[in-house]
């Protein structure tokens, strides 16, 4: 570790840096808070989750809601369809050399129309009308539905999300009692928690409800169990709902009844029969898992298992603060403050809140053994939600997992990992059938069930470069947190097998240069020789397994490899226009606003282009995203953020943020032009995706801290409007944790914790400083 060079970059004056004091508070106001219940799911209903389940609730005073769903529960796979091929066609790649004999041609529609036909991945539709087919989709388990039967007119009603505890809550009055309500997510009891309380004595009646076919019913020992299956492939699942109360219980009619109680505690946990286990996906003992998760709540009280869950979630969560000027508005509900906001109200308070919400969210959907994020992360309420509510590898899985690291939760990038593993050996098999090449390949749509090959539409669908992207992410684990055991047993590995493909795949051009043929960029323009896109991730690819190979001291005959193909490949091209082209070809359209912006993939998240090594890259990436413009949906705009960030242009990335925060309303939204957040906060696409979330809270940690290049920068772009803060907690690649105050724009303390012994290098204008970290872990410069 001692070879471990970093520089740090300081932005502030040296006559500042010992003239001004510390001064941090930590924000408490961390809360989204409603005077109302929640009418609509989407746009109001809010989430928590145990990372196996994701919940929203809506707050009704006369009848609770919980609508819920288990991340492993969906439709489609091996046992949906005795055809399904995990999407692959059997040897498609002998149509490979036409195709791009085509191109070479310049017959680009005969090319596209060849490879429509044949280099597509395929599903099967047993009905009409059936939009996956065999391909399926995420499953919601259903509903929970409470009654309280109480009458009245409920005065100082408040429905919350409490982000410093992970709890949700509901409180109000009604003739002079009090009622209450808390929500939680326990991944160590791998259970939800759901307590209702009330001053007086009150009957309640719960009911579940369920689109999946019910097999079993059953009410003992106070427990409630339902054990279903998915119509299409019978994956079966139950779940299991405890009742511990002072009342009265009885089961009658599919109800369970509750009179005369002061407080009902309602534990819930919920399984499937679903493995992560390519080929079958099948065998988990999902009754034993919940009753082993019963039993584990026994003799627990409420406040016993709700003071594990806090541990659990702060131990996570306040790693990191995050103060950006005066709160002052926590005393305005959420969907009030976020109109005004965009009315020209400055809320920093609401920032910071953002950006901890993307934390929270995370955290209650993202642990170890849990499957990954998906498009909603872990809340879904439909059986056939928009784009299957599943794993898009062309832009949306990356994004959703760019906070992971930054924002100190590495953890919770964990589950991505376990879940590329499960890729390998199907996308090895649509490597091969597709293009006759070794190593694995993903593309744009990604279900639990191994499917790998390109989608059954072009463009969107072809996307081979996915499973690169992906390894990008095990690289990142490495370099923030200098962890060699996971780099030589997880992260080499899968970089290594995804290079392979690369390795096959690239084609030499006339002019020697090796490009990706055919190739799309991602979901704008049609089939080319040499999408940018494409020779950007897969240098970044090679790259990364090169400093891997560095690093382990292995392998030195790939590394030969990998160096040898990674310099020919074509690299970033300047325009007739100044642009950074999107293709091969100079066919870049200045009036074209299309949300994609993917050719800039070198700028963010790779580290091809940087302001300092490549300046005329950067500009040319300027002049790409200022012909693109400032609109776009949810993740696009997060993107934009990001890009600006690198590009050092805090108040471009900021009005861009800013964007993000916009009201959407919850119906008629352009969905290419949409964009903003719903009531809830959480990002409207439209529809609702999570990616715009994550993408947003990485770009303020991109604001305020940069080391994709070596160097530790600190408030590299940070916006006019935040002219006074405080972070704590934020990574660094190198393994380093930093602090930071600033006032009127200019840092004024800094403090940098590693490991003791690591030698770096911090930058104070043009003075470069050696330092090593100390014995006591951090230096302070102040």
């Amino acid at each position: 570790m001692k070879n471990d060079t970093f520089r740090l970059i300081l932005f502030f004056s040296i006559a500042s840096m010992f003239s001004c004091s510390s001064k941090r508070t930590k924000d408490k106001h961390l809360e989204l808070w409603y005077d109302k219940p929640a009418n609509e799911w989407m746009t109001e209903a809010l989430p928590f989750g145990n990372g196996y389940m994701g919940a929203m609730f809506f707050g009704g005073v006369e009848k609770e809601q919980i609508q819920f769903t288990e991340g492993t529960l969906w439709s489609g796979g091996p046992r949906s369809n005795t055809d399904y091929n995990y999407g692959n066609r059997p040897e498609a790649w002998k149509n490979l050399a036409k195709v791009r004999s085509l191109l070479d041609e310049g017959k680009t529609n005969e090319a596209h129309g060849l490879a429509s036909r044949e280099l597509t991945g395929v599903i099967h539709k047993k009905k009409e009308g059936a939009m996956f087919g065999d391909y399926g989709a995420q499953q919601t388990m259903g509903d929970l539905f409470v009654e309280i039967k109480h009458t009245g007119t409920p005065v100082n009603y408040k429905r919350e999300l409490d982000l410093t505890s992970g709890e949700g809550r509901v409180s109000y009055e009604m003739d002079g009692e009090s009622y209450s309500r808390t929500y939680l997510g326990s991944y160590p009891a791998k259970a939800m928690a759901y307590r209702f309380e009330s001053s007086a004595k009150t009957n309640y009646s719960i009911a579940y409800s369920s689109p999946h076919k019910k097999n079993k019913e059953a009410f003992f020992n106070s427990v409630y169990s339902f054990q279903g299956e998915v119509e299409d492939n019978r994956m079966q699942f139950e779940t299991c709902l405890k009742v511990d109360t002072d009342g009265d219980v009885i089961f009658e009619n599919e109800k369970i009844n509750v009179s005369g109680a002061r407080y009902l505690n309602l534990y819930h946990v919920a399984a499937t029969d679903y493995t992560l286990q390519f080929p079958e996906y099948t065998g988990n003992d999902f009754l034993a898992n919940n009753k082993i998760a019963l039993q584990k709540l026994e003799q627990k009280s409420f406040d016993e298992i709700r003071t594990i869950h806090q541990k659990d979630y702060k131990n996570l969560f306040e790693r990191v603060e995050l103060n950006l000027g005066e709160n002052s508005r926590d005393n305005i509900p959420a969907d009030r403050r976020l109109t005004e906001y965009a009315n020209g109200m400055p809320d920093p308070g609401l920032e910071q809140i953002y950006f901890q919400y993307s934390r929270y969210l995370m955290i209650a959907a993202s642990r170890p053994g849990t499957m990954p994020l998906n498009l909603q992360g872990k809340w879904n309420n439909s059986t056939n939600p928009p784009w299957a509510c599943d794993y898009h590898m062309n832009i949306n899985q990356q994004m959703l997992y760019w906070p992971a690291e930054v924002a100190n939760l590495d953890e919770c990038h964990l589950p991505l990992f376990d879940y590329m593993e499960s890729l390998v050996e199907p996308g090895k098999i649509s490597a091969k059938e597709f293009f006759n090449s070794r190593g694995w390949i993903v593309n744009t749509m990604n279900n639990p069930f191994g499917f790998t090959a390109p989608g059954w539409g072009f463009p969107w669908g072809f996307f081979p470069g996915g499973a690169a992207w992906l390894c990008q992410h095990v690289w990142e684990h490495y370099d923030f947190t200098r962890d060699k055991q996971f780099l030589e047993e997880t992260g080499f590995p899968l970089m290594k097998e995804a290079a392979l493909f690369w390795l096959d795949y690239l084609v030499e051009d006339e002019n020697g240069y090796l490009v990706s043929s055919p190739s799309y960029s991602p979901e704008h323009g049609g089939i080319s020789l040499g999408a940018s896109m494409d020779h950007q991730i897969a240098w970044d690819l090679l790259n990364n397994c090169i400093e891997a190979c560095n690093v382990l001291g292995i392998d030195d005959e790939f590394k030969r490899q990998a160096i040898k193909v990674r310099d020919k490949i074509l690299p970033p091209t300047i325009g007739s226009w100044g642009q950074l082209q999107e293709w091969k070809k100079d066919v870049d359209d200045p009036n074209n606003k299309h949300r994609h912006v993917s050719h800039l993939y070198a700028l963010h998240p790779g580290k091809q282009i940087t302001t300092k090594n490549t300046p005329d890259l950067s500009e040319a990436a300027k002049v790409s995203l200022n012909a693109r413009g400032d609109s776009g949906t949810g993740w696009s705009l997060a993107w934009k953020v990001n890009f600006w960030a690198r590009l050092k242009d805090g108040d471009r990335a900021y009005k861009l943020f800013k964007r993000l925060l916009r009201p959407t309303g919850q119906k008629g939204t352009d969905m290419m032009s949409g964009g903003g957040s719903y009531s809830n906060l959480l990002c409207a696409h439209p529809p609702f995706q999570l990616d715009g979330n994550m993408g947003g809270c990485a770009g303020i940690a991109e604001m305020l801290l940069q080391s994709h290049t070596g160097t530790l920068e600190l408030l590299p772009a940070l916006p006019t409007a935040w002219k006074n803060g405080h972070v704590k907690g934020l990574k660094a690649r190198g393994g380093f944790i930093v602090d930071m105050d600033w006032r009127d724009g200019v840092l004024v303390w800094a403090k940098i914790t590693g490991n003791p012994g690591v030698m770096s290098k911090y930058r104070l204008e043009n003075d470069v400083v050696e330092f090593e970290i100390p014995e006591n872990g951090n230096i302070i410069i102040n």
